[in-house]
């Protein structure tokens, strides 16, 4: 499934370097820290590796 804004590809790229050892995990923070606990790094680059051109920047609800 790919992200949906560019502020969930963003955080999916920040858990996914988390989870690689490239960032720290206490410097994780809000949806980041939440997507390295649930998801994995398969999921992660899933998302991450969605073509930012076309998202919005945050998903309307």
């Amino acid at each position: 499934m790919p992200a949906v804004s560019k502020a969930q590809q963003k955080a999916a790229g920040a858990a996914l370097a988390a989870k690689r050892g490239e960032l720290k995990v206490s410097e994780l923070k809000g949806a980041s820290k939440d997507m390295y606990k649930s998801m994995s790094e398969a999921q992660l680059e899933e998302f991450a590796s969605t073509r930012r051109k076309s998202l919005p920047r945050k998903k309307r609800s």
